[in-house]
């Protein structure tokens, strides 16, 4: 990612915004549960990040590389993960800068800087462990800005776009999270992007939202559905659901959407080619 990239989000890195944007928590690093294994992720000279892989059994199978929400940690997923790997979907959780045990603080730019490094790991240790299935991102509410970039700006490699609970505009979201957007003279231009760079984006895009969302409303989902320049997109609301209840409400449901959806992403390449997998 370019020194002009990465000063793109600087705006969004004024103190005020970081204390409504990141609400992160440090945790201990635990042993992982049974088939997963802990990540160290060097995202910067002396800067590494945690990331905890749970893995699917098959090495062929769908590897869905995941960032999650702004009060959220890769532990809190230890109980949700096992519902992916029992599909059949390796579900690679990575945290942000100054959450769990990872080092740093979070601001904004790194965020974004840092998913950048942390696909460059993901890709080079799925090879080197012979796990050779077609690879995904998919980001959860202030996670979907990650996702998003990845997508659009490191589509090699990348089969589909998984967007749970996202935002299309940086502005109001950060207002409902008690930032003085008007004080601070921010803009939308200042913010993420993410309606902008999905509208360039082509490949399988799938949207889950709550249709009660309180954070996010579901409009925001309908205008990054709308705005997608994909011709194969997807847009599913779970009803009653809130923000923060979405995959409680979904139960099964939620998690068999995703694995229907990851059977639109073809495999990659080089197997669809040779039809040689390594063991």
């Amino acid at each position: 990612m370019s020194d002009q990239s990465i000063n793109q989000y600087v705006k969004l890195d004024h103190p005020a915004v970081l204390r409504g944007l990141f609400h992160p928590f440090r945790e201990k690093r635990g042993l992982p549960p049974a088939g997963s294994t802990d990540h160290d992720i060097k995202v910067a000279e002396g800067v590494m990040v945690g990331g905890r892989f749970h893995l699917a059994a098959d090495v062929n199978g769908p590897h869905i590389l995941f960032f999650h929400g702004n009060g959220e940690v890769v532990g809190d997923y230890d109980t949700i993960a096992p519902q992916y790997t029992a599909l059949g979907l390796s579900f690679l959780a990575v945290d942000y800068r100054g959450y769990g045990w990872s080092d740093g603080e979070p601001t904004a730019s790194n965020m974004m800087a840092d998913a950048h490094a942390i696909l460059v790991y993901v890709k080079e240790w799925l090879a080197a462990q012979g796990r050779d299935g077609s690879l995904l991102v998919m980001g959860r509410s202030l996670g979907s800005a990650s996702a998003i970039e990845l997508a659009v700006s490191e589509d090699s490699g990348i089969g589909g776009l998984i967007i749970e609970s996202g935002f299309a505009n940086t502005m109001p979201l950060l207002q409902n999270l008690g930032v003085d957007v008007a004080g601070l003279g921010l803009v939308e231009e200042d913010g993420f992007g993410n309606k902008m760079k999905i509208a360039r984006y082509t490949k399988p895009v799938f949207i889950l939202h709550a249709s009660n969302d309180e954070i996010i409303p579901v409009a925001e989902a309908t205008e990054l559905h709308a705005e997608c320049a994909a011709r194969s997109k997807e847009l599913q609301t779970v009803p009653g659901a809130g923000h923060n209840n979405i995959i409680e409400r979904g139960g099964k449901i939620y998690f068999e959407v995703i694995k229907g959806f990851t059977r639109k992403i073809g495999a990659p390449a080089r197997r669809r080619r040779s039809g040689i997998r390594n063991n």
